[in-house]
């Protein structure tokens, strides 16, 4: 009980020793908060978005096959498919239609796809994305002309637009039915876009994507596991940029911190010289020093952490968007379900937190071996 007596005086006397030097306190905190907002912001969103990425992924094909010519995707004829159904280990074979259509009205890219005959429209109908029904402007029952590979128009009737909670993977969307497609683009059967296959046993999905390749030298398989790599390295990517464009302000804060931290003021040693001189130990001293270090350096973490959190899934992280979700006429409207990776939490936390918190203490014990007689006289 005496302990926890003594620590609370200690912390008492080393907040009024902050209020009295508010002015100033109150400036590196607000910048403190400042840096540590933002590195919450870019850590909350590319942690949540690659969650949002793996959880649309899950239903995802196991194994997608393109068909390599001249170093581009090329179109797959169905003998590709007929022969990938006889490799041991392949349960199902699919072949799929979809590209994309740019819209010169708008200066949109659309992303096209035919549907499965039993779940998709009818022919002469489409599906939308909200983002193509607010970029052209349109609503269920409109009728919307597409160009032809031959320059002709052919017409579709909007008969479905899909929902807000599924914008982040289909505002850009346009479904079709196979026929439409086929008629659209002029792919002629058998031919599709690529393939996709579904393994019996997903510990084989590398052994299925080695047999595709010896059995087909031409094509080029890519695992599930790989998508995500990629969406994974492509917002750690963004992430990155929005640091890198930030960093000068980042370095300023540490120079200003660290300035801070290991600098005392004349007013500061003399208050640490009277401390000394009415009894206080050294021990004391530094406490006393690092509790001023940890209430600023907390205050700003937990302050910017929760601005941060309102910002990214409340705010839809408004400040920071054209970097992180990337330029494009299309923007998906969608509201980030909250997701907050402990380990981000630590490393935010060690990366503001105990720096400044550490710096405190070297030059206050600097100052506290001083003769209390010594820092008076100054």
């Amino acid at each position: 009980m005496a302990w926890i007596e003594k620590q609370q005086n200690i912390i008492g006397f080393a907040l009024s020793s902050l209020l009295r030097k508010w002015g100033k306190n109150l400036a590196l905190l607000i910048i403190y908060t400042v840096i540590v907002f933002i590195l919450a912001s870019i850590f909350f969103f590319t942690g949540s978005i690659k969650k949002e990425a793996s959880l649309v992924l899950e239903g995802a094909p196991e194994i997608v096959v393109q068909r390599i010519m001249a170093g581009r995707h090329d179109l797959i004829p169905g003998s590709y498919m007929t022969a990938m159904q006889e490799i041991p280990g392949v349960r199902g074979v699919r072949g799929r239609l979809w590209g994309y259509y740019f819209e010169p009205a708008t200066g949109a890219n659309y992303t096209l796809v035919a549907t499965d005959p039993d779940k998709g429209p009818r022919e002469g109908a489409m599906r939308i994305g909200r983002g193509v029904a607010r970029t052209l402007g349109i609503r269920k029952g409109d009728i919307v002309p597409l160009k032809a590979f031959d320059g002709s128009y052919l017409s579709f009737e909007v008969d479905h637009i899909f929902t807000a909670p599924s914008e982040i993977v289909s505002s850009d969307l346009i479904e079709v039915s196979q026929a439409d497609f086929r008629a659209l683009f002029n792919v002629k059967e058998p031919y599709w876009t690529d393939v996709s296959l579904l393994v019996r046993n997903r510990n084989e999905r590398a052994t299925v994507a080695d047999k595709i390749k010896r059995l087909l030298p031409d094509t080029r398989p890519i695992l599930k596991d790989e998508i995500l790599r990629t969406y994974d390295a492509v917002f750690d990517w963004r992430g990155g940029l929005l640091v890198f464009v930030l960093g000068g302000a980042v370095l300023a804060f540490a120079i200003f911190a660290w300035d801070k931290a290991t600098s005392l003021s004349f007013e500061e040693r003399r208050e640490i010289g009277i401390l000394k001189a009415v009894g206080w130990e050294t021990s004391e001293v530094i406490v006393m020093k690092s509790w001023e270090g940890i209430v600023i350096s907390l205050s700003a973490f937990l302050i910017g952490a929760v601005a941060a959190y309102a910002h990214v899934f409340f705010a839809s992280y408004i400040f920071f968007e054209p970097v992180l979700k990337g330029w494009s006429v299309l923007y998906p409207h969608f509201r980030l379900v909250p997701y907050v990776d402990p380990y981000q939490i630590a490393a935010l936390f060690f990366l503001t937190v105990i720096p400044y918190t550490t710096a405190t203490i070297i030059p206050s014990w600097k100052a506290a071996i001083i003769d209390p007689d010594e820092v008076m006289r100054l």
